[in-house]
């Protein structure tokens, strides 16, 4: 297993170069030149090409762009993304603290997500073609085919404002993470919940099965053995809800005035305020790498056969 696990990290190496280089290059696909948008912020009323030259300079523009990328990679490392343009202050100053309360959201959201996609997807396999499992999928359905906007609004405007149970924004308490979880977890949980349920419907028409009906294994501890088979294949699925729910929170999150970072995003895009538009770009898709490899991990953890094909 240690040597499995040692060789699915030494693939990440070149991975993450290969996406740290084509984030930083992200500045240059922009249609408006960085300085004059350092330009801009700064509010600077009449701009020429002798200023722009010169901020360019001064942000270290005009070396070549290997050099640029080996300096931006390495203080990157040591979380250093540089200065917004737009408010001058360290980049990871204004990102982490919204990481970390995107971060909170995500979790809280995948938790539930995770446990409500488990028992329904189990309880709908074990009761397939009757009325539970086609309703659940019914409801789940409609349910997943809803706007993520209009959902969240109809749900701020019925217990918000009709029923005034729960604050419509901010994080102030636990009440505060109610309605934008809800939002997630109805927009994720029906998609997750079929894959448990397709999975353990594979399982339960396996020769296994139908052999340890006939040697008179009690079915609860049968209904557990394929669980575990099943949920081999969830893993994969559920290793990546993490970082996808972190990448799409910008809808929830500027609806419910949640401070994280997709209200930091948005605002960034807006003012095109490249060094934080690159260091989200590059967070999330560090995240994914690092969950897609702990989800294979732990799939090779639960199915020995899988160490054997790397």
């Amino acid at each position: 297993m240690g040597l499995y696990v040692l060789k699915r990290v030494g693939a990440l190496a070149p991975l993450l170069v290969v996406i740290s280089f084509l984030t930083f290059i992200l500045n240059g696909l922009s249609p408006m030149d960085p300085a004059e948008v350092v330009l801009h912020a700064q509010g600077v009323p009449s701009i020429t090409e002798e200023l722009i030259a010169a901020t360019r300079a001064e942000l270290g523009m005009d070396r070549p762009l290997l050099a640029r990328y080996w300096d931006w990679l390495l203080a990157s490392i040591q979380l250093d993304f540089g200065d917004s343009y737009i408010t001058g202050k360290p980049v990871w100053s204004l990102l982490g603290p919204a990481l970390m309360n995107t971060l909170k959201l995500t979790i809280v959201s995948s938790l539930f997500i995770i446990a409500l996609s488990i028992v329904l997807g189990v309880l709908c396999a074990l009761r397939e073609g009757r009325w539970l499992d086609l309703s659940v999928r019914g409801v789940s359905f409609l349910l997943t085919s809803m706007p993520a906007y209009w959902l969240a609004a109809l749900m701020v405007w019925y217990f918000a404002v009709k029923l005034d149970l729960l604050p419509t924004s901010g994080m102030d308490s636990a009440n505060s993470y109610v309605l934008p979880v809800a939002v997630i977890v109805i927009g994720y949980a029906g998609i997750y919940f079929r894959v448990v349920r397709s999975s353990m419907l594979s399982n339960l028409n396996e020769d296994y099965v139908l052999y340890g009906r006939a040697c008179g294994i009690p079915e609860r501890r049968l209904t557990m053995h394929v669980l575990r088979n099943s949920l081999q294949v969830a893993v994969s699925v559920f290793g990546l809800a993490i970082p996808i729910i972190l990448g799409s929170t910008v809808v929830v999150e500027n609806i419910f005035a949640w401070p994280g970072l997709g209200t930091l995003t948005v605002t960034s895009i807006l003012g095109r305020d490249f060094p934080i538009i690159q260091a989200y770009v590059l967070v999330l898709a560090v995240a994914f790498v690092l969950f897609n490899t702990g989800s294979d991990v732990l799939n090779a953890a639960m199915n020995p056969r899988l160490r054997k094909e790397l």
